[in-house]
């Protein structure tokens, strides 16, 4: 089977900013199609390891035919949460050079109709990246209430008409289920009285139901520190993000870090002293004119990298 092309997102800033050494080993904890992982094998040498996570088993499935043989690569399916055992486990814990997280959907995803994630095609209201797991879009909508549907639009979306959405979803499952892409895109559009530009009015409401289902800002919030706890003295972080909500975890989670925490007062140190365990590398990165031609998704990609200080683990 030959697998789809799928152009990775600021790949030449991703392996500049990963900062590859030959014989280092590397997490891409965001295979998806492999475009990244292909970029970083490409500068390993032959005593270099990379180690792929993925939640989705298409994921995992593309991987398993595209590096067949490759012994420096090894797939594991499984949420970001479960970063930092999967890294304890292959003895890799404070030796990994650097770890990248390409977070939101994938391409592969969105183009495929049955996994439910795109309004513009029409499928299943299923939105999960591992589709044998959980609960799906369609499930949720059909039991939550109209509060709880209002405040995952309002917060994880944006959206301005949260209430009006969460109304009108109430009341046609009443009548029947929605059980469809097209379905829901045609009831947001009739509950939105206006349009932003350049915008389906669906865009928001499907980005806050997908982040729910998959519960994707928990799992960034957890994967986060354990990525820094698994990096080497001058490992590299790199996180590319596509939206605000995920980008203003990042830039916290790696200013807070570079800013340092007070030691707790009973240890052999001055109180006053501070635990810094990133420092940011260069600012924000976004993709060029010519990448974006080429590429429209990657618009809004935005590229944070930090780096655990060199003495950080002695």
């Amino acid at each position: 089977m030959t697998e789809r092309t799928h152009e990775p997102v600021l790949c030449e800033e991703v392996v500049a900013a990963l900062n590859i050494r030959p014989d280092g080993l590397y997490v891409d904890a965001t295979f998806g199609r492999g475009g990244h992982s292909r970029a970083i094998l490409g500068h390993l040498g032959s005593s270099g390891c990379l180690l792929a996570m993925d939640r989705d088993p298409e994921a995992a499935a593309a991987a398993a035919r595209q590096f067949t043989g490759e012994t420096r690569f090894t797939m594991v399916q499984g949420p970001f949460s479960m970063l930092g055992k999967t890294i304890v486990e292959r003895g890799w814990h404070k030796r990994v050079n650097g770890i990248l997280f390409d977070l939101g959907v994938s391409s592969p995803q969105l183009d495929e109709a049955a996994r439910g994630f795109s309004f513009l095609r029409e499928g299943p209201l299923d939105m999960r990246m591992d589709p044998e797991r959980g609960e799906s879009a369609a499930a949720w909508l059909q039991r939550a209430d109209e509060q709880e549907i209002a405040d995952v639009l309002f917060t994880l979306g944006e959206e301005r008409y949260a209430r009006r959405i969460a109304r009108a979803i109430v009341r046609r499952r009443i009548e029947q289920p929605i059980s469809t892409t097209r379905e829901l895109a045609v009831l947001v559009a009739d509950a939105v009285p206006t349009r932003e530009r350049s915008k389906d009015p669906a865009t928001r409401t499907f980005q806050a139901i997908r982040l729910f289902i998959n519960q994707e800002l928990g799992e960034l919030q957890a994967a986060l520190p354990q990525a820094v706890e698994a990096l080497a003295p001058g490992g590299r972080l790199a996180v590319i993000s596509f939206h605000s909500l995920e980008d203003r975890i990042v830039k916290q989670f790696m200013r807070r870090e570079a800013k340092g925490e007070e030691l707790p007062p009973d240890l052999p140190v001055r109180s006053s002293e501070v635990s810094v365990r990133l420092h940011l590398v260069g600012k924000a990165v976004r993709a060029t004119d010519e990448e974006i031609r080429r590429n429209p998704r990657a618009r809004s990609a935005v590229l944070r990298v930090a780096e655990t200080p060199e003495a950080a683990h002695a």
